[in-house]
């Protein structure tokens, strides 16, 4: 699921924990969860890896399915891939390709789809006969297919066959009434032999096609189905020649009596045309069999064309040729059934529909009235099947009754025939060019894709004298697991296309199956039509034997009150046979959830939804060092302090570009590349629709070649200036210039001196620039020493100074340089701590923030609009959230103002102007703050979301380094004491218990917590250590227990020994200060009033 929704990291974290779990059961092998790992990398684009995986597998004594599949994986990987990419050479690239997919067949030669992959890679070779062979095949093994007949289609106007590709277009787009490369084919097909109204019907049938489908972008589009909210907009291309067609139809003159011989039916008359006498012939074989005619599903034409005037239950846009009707008694055909003599004759009688005799076309008429008896006989059939599945007998309510006269039929079609203008050829002086399709070694590739997800279009060339009209073929993208009779879920995503293909014309379609249906066939279809045979008609309980890696054991009464020892007595026996996982909230409590938002009896008012952001301005520094300064920040859920610069006399010149490359040009610097544009919108790659999605693509490069592209951005940006008669220079980096005069001009042009809707330019924002390490920046660092002690990066009223080691960007400094339009998108700050940040100038940013308590509201919008709260990168859309009644903060910081974020505050934040910003977290001890970092601890944890803020560690060094006098703090911090030091007792008591050594190992100076290297969470006080790809990882019990149960292989380590975290749990108590000091580095805030005692030593300063 992860894999289809492109949360790739989530998913390999998962795969890979599968695939070291040795006791939960599963529902794939060992190596199968290899398979799909290899198929993850194939997905992000590191193809050299996956091929290196899935070579890896063949090493393998494998199953014949998923030799099959390995070997369909690499084949088109092969096919698409270029060939620098995977390290071969252009003639090895095909050579390959065919032969794993040869290889494939071999293992699985019922395989349908490898053969339908097979004969893509030979058209494209230029193997015309062996890719019609490979077409064939595919048809007699999954004859509803609809991309192999559009791929039939193209192979045949590849050969200048136009009827036979008419005929496999249309074949195609009755298995799949909404494919959308097969009406765009059909549609070129028409133009190119100067039908221009069939031509657009075809092309109005298209893009009725894609708005039906998800959308899909990116370079990993379709493999594993990234999906956005909403439906796909019309392909511009497509909605550009559908007007032009229009506008020169409306125009043409009317038709003369002696119209010129058309060249192909109309599109109304290729519906009825009988399949082709190939396919005919093999459906008399089967219908001549003893015992009557077993009428297959995707035999014929079904029914008018679509949509249908009826919804006729049919889910199914796919066939197998071996599904039968079998709700109903076989019998001999009827009498109107046409025999392979009269389908011959039908057909010839179609393709000279134009030069029949009055004889003749009183024979077509008869034979098509006897094709739409025959065509509506069989939908009765399936109709009756279907309604027997669920139970229904002849005579009983629903039951399908048979159909009126044949002549009914098809009056009510979808399919756009007729504009009421006249046919006529169109101008050759007129035709706009009309590009469909792309090479199969573009960059948006896709692979023949295992179940469930889709292809990234793939697209074949057409013959020279249609590219000679700018027409370029489309065929459909594939997919390549096993097929199934249950292709019905297979997933019907359309793709959308990458920058460099806007110009192609359409989406493609998938036809890989269902991982659900794979899974079906593993397990065998026979078993499974026994199992449901066999299943007793009364209900039964199934009783489920659930294995757990530990006996269910009542919580043990444990309070803050016992004593170590107290505790330590309490858990001996109860970690033998197993250890229970470990919560620092209470047991008894619910796990953490998004909240609710706060009950409201109204609608908030315009003016309560865009409440003025609370703001003090400081004249001096006897206003900067006063204790209001820091109650009115932690008062508000964000606060900007205006003029701190200025009565601190901060020389922010020291973090500015000039400054920066002088002293260290080299140094490295993350990059975001963005879609420029305006604060309040958030447009999709293509400009149609509004989306939460915030396009940002990371690469890295060097504080000095960043300074070059910013400065070289403000360059361009004066003479766009000048050339427009804008605004003087000076005004765009004046400060001034945007919170005043020039703030109107900068909001008329959309802030880049765009007019309306923002255009494709993309911006580089530069982030993330370290600025830990005091040899390179000790300039910089002292200078930030002025700040107030509950502003400073390092202070003993600062919990994230109490860490002891390093977290960049949270209890260090870090750089933001930004041109206009630079995002930092929705977020809380890591663990919900508390953040700071200051705007060096000379331009702006404006800012937009939601207090905490609606949280709970925008993760359900972002789950709404299809994007990760956690994992995503997010822009909320303020329309949506002023209709869930969120107020919204929106103010802009000038050059010299700090802004507080406190505690859990939902913030996104956009460059006006050029500038560059400085920010770090900081942790006030106060209740409030503990209690939303455990929180959002603990519901990381359910997320399989790194905190990188380690609670467990903090807080043990908070116990040694202050005394608390807030109860409520002293209360949440002793707790998690207790239940890590319980947990502690318990996993050395399992550990014990498996004759594993514990050994001792001791922390050293600086070194960092730890993590598990499975699944991310924090591993406190008791390692387990197992070598990994050449390098020793650290486990957790549970992780290593999946592993080993008996913990073989792996050596313990002991951080702590349990007598020095009995010393520390004891010696933390609650302080009562005799009398309160007047001058103290301790943190009050109007929430909590508490007074702490620091012991801070060595710790404190090691994060500067």
């Amino acid at each position: 699921m992860l894999k289809v929704h492109a949360e790739f990291d989530a998913a390999l974290k998962h795969l890979t924990l599968a695939l070291i779990d040795a006791t939960t059961p599963a529902s794939f092998s060992k190596l199968e969860i290899k398979f799909h790992i290899a198929h993850l990398y194939e997905v992000q684009g590191k193809y050299r890896l996956a091929k290196e995986h899935y070579e890896t597998l063949l090493k393998e004594k494998l199953p014949l399915h998923l030799k099959a599949d390995i070997y369909r994986q690499l084949g088109w990987m092969y096919h698409v891939v270029e060939c620098t990419v995977l390290g071969i050479t252009r003639a090895q690239k095909q050579f390959t390709a065919i032969h794993c997919l040869q290889k494939s067949i071999e293992a699985e030669p019922k395989s349908g789809q490898s053969l339908y992959l097979l004969g893509r890679c030979l058209a494209a070779s230029g193997k015309v006969h062996e890719a019609f062979i490979a077409y064939r095949n595919s048809v007699e093994k999954s004859e509803g297919n609809a991309d192999t007949w559009c791929s039939i289609g193209v192979l045949y106007q590849q050969q200048n066959q136009p009827m036979d590709a008419l005929q496999a277009y249309i074949c195609a787009v009755q298995l799949d009434k909404s494919h959308s490369a097969a009406w765009t084919n059909l549609g070129i097909l028409y133009e190119s032999v100067s039908q221009p109204k069939d031509a657009l019907a075809c092309y109005v049938n298209a893009s009725r096609g894609n708005s039906n489908i998800a959308n899909c972008t990116g370079p990993f589009a379709g493999l594993g189905g990234v999906k956005s909210g909403g439906n796909n907009p019309m392909n511009p291309s497509l909605q550009q020649r559908i007007s032009f067609l229009q506008s020169h139809l409306s125009q043409a003159p009317m038709p003369s009596v002696a119209n010129k011989r058309r060249q192909l039916p109309s599109i109304e008359e290729a519906w009825n045309l009988p399949i082709s006498a190939e396919m005919s012939s093999r459906q008399q074989q089967q219908q001549q069999q003893p015992g009557g005619p077993s009428y297959k599903y995707g035999a014929t034409p079904t029914g008018p064309p679509p949509p249908y005037p009826q919804a006729q239950g049919q889910n199914a846009k796919r066939f197998k040729t071996d599904e039968v009707i079998s709700a109903v008694p076989q019998q001999r055909a009827p009498p109107f059934y046409l025999s392979q003599q009269q389908l011959q004759m039908l057909h010839f009688l179609q393709q000279n529909i134009s030069s029949l005799t009055p004889q003749q076309q009183n024979v077509l008429v008869q034979l098509q009235h006897q094709y739409r008896a025959m065509q509506q006989h069989q939908q009765q059939i399936r109709q009756q099947q279907q309604a027997g599945q669920r139970g229904l007998r002849p005579g009983q309510p629903g039951y399908p009754t048979a159909y009126g006269h044949p002549q009914n039929l098809g009056q009510s079609s979808g399919v756009v025939k007729n504009y009421g203008i006249p046919q006529q050829p169109l101008q050759q002086g007129g035709t706009v060019a009309l590009q469909t399709g792309f090479s199969d070694t573009n960059v948006g590739y896709n692979t023949a894709a295992t179940g469930n997800t889709t292809q990234t279009p793939q697209y074949q060339q057409q013959p020279n004298q249609y590219a000679a009209q700018g027409y370029t073929q489309v065929t459909s993208a594939t997919s390549g697991y096993s097929e199934s009779s249950t292709t019905a879920a297979a997933n019907k995503d359309n793709l959308g296309v990458t920058d460099q293909e806007l110009q192609a014309l359409l989406s493609q379609k998938d036809i890989a199956t269902s991982l659900a249906e794979d899974l079906l066939k593993h397990f065998g279809s026979d078993d499974l039509e026994t199992v449901v045979k066999e299943e007793p008609s009364s209900e039964t309980m199934m009783n489920l034997k659930l294995e757990s890696l530990c006996e269910s054991q009542p919580e043990q009464e444990l309070s803050i009150e016992m004593d170590a020892r107290a505790l330590i007595e309490a858990c001996k026996g109860r970690g033998l046979k197993g250890v229970p996982n470990c919560s620092i909230l209470s047991d008894r409590s619910p796990p953490p959830a998004p909240p609710d938002p706060p009950i409201q009896r109204i609608h908030l008012t315009k003016e309560q939804l865009s409440p003025p952001a609370p703001s003090v301005f400081l004249e001096n520094k006897k206003d900067v060092f006063g204790p209001q300064l820091q109650e009115f920040c932690l008062k508000h859920p964000i606060a900007v302090v205006r003029g701190l610069a200025a009565a601190l006399k901060l020389d922010l010149g020291l973090f500015s570009t000039k400054t920066l490359v002088e002293a260290n040009p080299d140094h490295g610097i993350e990059v975001r590349t963005q879609m420029q544009q305006t604060s309040e919108e958030n447009w999709d790659p293509t400009l149609n629709k509004k989306v939460w999605n915030c396009i940002s693509h990371r690469s890295h490069t060097t504080i000095a070649k960043y300074a070059q592209y910013q400065a070289s951005s403000f360059q361009e940006s004066l003479r766009e200036e000048k050339a427009q008669g804008g605004v003087h220079a000076s005004n765009l980096s004046d400060s001034d210039s945007k919170d005043s005069t020039g703030q109107t001009v900068r909001r008329k042009k959309n802030t880049f001196g765009l007019a309306g809707r923002p255009g494709t330019k993309m911006l580089r924002f530069g982030t993330n620039v370290d600025l830990s390490d005091e040899r390179k920046w000790k300039p910089q660092l002292h200078e930030l020493m002025k700040l107030p002690a509950f502003a400073r990066v390092v202070s003993a009223g600062n919990m994230l100074s109490h860490v002891g080691h390093v977290i960049l960007g949270m209890n260090t400094v870090q750089l933001y340089m930004k041109v206009p339009g630079s995002r930092t998108p929705g977020h809380q700050e890591n663990n919900n701590f508390c953040s700071i940040n200051i705007n060096i100038g000379p331009g702006d940013c404006e800012w937009f923030a939601v207090p905490d308590a609606y949280w709970g509201v925008i993760c359900s919008l972002c789950e709404r609009n299809g994007i990760s709260y956690l994992h995503g990168s997010w822009w909320p859309n303020l329309e949506e959230l002023f209709e869930e009644n969120i107020p919204v903060y929106r103010f802009h910081q000038r050059p010299g103002d700090l802004v507080w974020v406190n505690a859990g505050c939902v913030h996104w934040v956009q460059a006006v102007g050029w500038c560059n910003n400085i920010a770090w977290n900081v942790g006030p001890l106060t209740a409030r703050q503990y209690q939303l970092a455990i929180e959002r601890y603990e519901w990381n944890k359910l997320q399989a979301f790194k905190s990188i803020v380690p609670m467990v560690h903090l807080s043990w060094n908070l116990a040694r380094n202050i005394k608390v006098s807030d109860p409520r703090l002293f209360e949440l911090i002793k707790n998690c004491l207790l239940r890590t030091m319980r947990q502690c007792c318990l996993i050395l008591e399992f550990v014990k218990s498996k004759n594993v050594e514990v050994r001792f190992h001791g922390r050293g100076k600086n070194e960092a917590s730890h993590y598990c290297g499975q699944c991310e969470i924090e591993v406190f006080n008791i390692l387990f250590i197992r070598e990994q790809e050449k390098r020793h990882v650290v486990h957790c019990i549970d992780c290593a227990r999946k592993q080993s149960p008996s913990l073989e292989g792996f050596v313990c380590l002991e951080e702590y020994r349990m007598r020095d975290l009995m010393d520390v749990y004891d010696g933390f108590t609650l302080y009562t200060p005799l009398v309160t000091p007047t001058s103290t580095t301790t943190t009050t805030s109007s929430s909590s009033s508490s007074t702490v005692s620091t012991t801070l030593q060595t710790q404190t300063g090691q994060s500067s």
